[in-house]
């Protein structure tokens, strides 16, 4: 007759001759690695990291899984290549604002080589590499905080004007009905 496995187990454990396990303390690492969805701080995130990497691919490939530093919040990649559009080194990382303040693309003309910059926000975000104007931007979940926002419609715009001029009407309308 066959044992289950669970019911063996449960009686090697009675029995007292279970081999010893070796208890030890769960760090931090130990946490992430067996929960991926915890971070180590609230609002956490990875990028794609890699310095001059011959191009996406290896840098992708290669890039540590590890989570970004406190200070920082944005995902950046730095891509050049030449005039045909050939990987000649990609840099990537994770970085505070003022690194993504600059971002697009440039052309140094005497080595005939375009690098283009681009920034985004979210976790694993710069996947893929900046290879002209429309791609090398610095895309944001939220608006940032210094922008201004759009102000609520006052009386100078034009669906202020309709409301003021609606709520007259309706007020007028209420006074002729007494």
């Amino acid at each position: 007759m066959a044992w289950p496995p669970g019911l063996l187990l449960l009686l090697l454990l009675l029995s007292g001759r279970a081999p010893a396990m070796r208890s030890r303390d769960f760090t931090a690492k130990d946490i992430v690695y067996l929960h991926p969805s915890t971070t180590p701080y609230p609002r956490g995130f990875k990028c794609f990291t890699c310095e001059k990497a011959s191009d996406n691919y290896e840098c992708n490939r290669w890039a540590p899984d590890v989570y970004c530093p406190r200070g920082t919040r944005y995902c950046f990649s730095q891509h050049m290549m030449k005039a045909s559009g050939e990987s000649v080194s990609v840099t990537k990382r994770c970085v505070p604002l003022e690194e993504c303040l600059s971002t697009g693309c440039t052309y140094i003309k005497h080595e005939e080589y375009k690098v283009c910059t681009s920034c985004c926000e979210g976790s694993i975000c710069n996947l893929p590499l900046p290879r002209n104007a429309s791609d090398a931007v610095f895309a944001t979940l939220a608006p940032l905080s210094g922008t201004p926002r759009p102000a609520p419609p006052g009386l100078g715009t034009p669906l202020g004007l309709s409301l003021a001029l609606l709520a007259q009407r309706c007020l007028s309308a209420t006074g002729q009905g007494q």
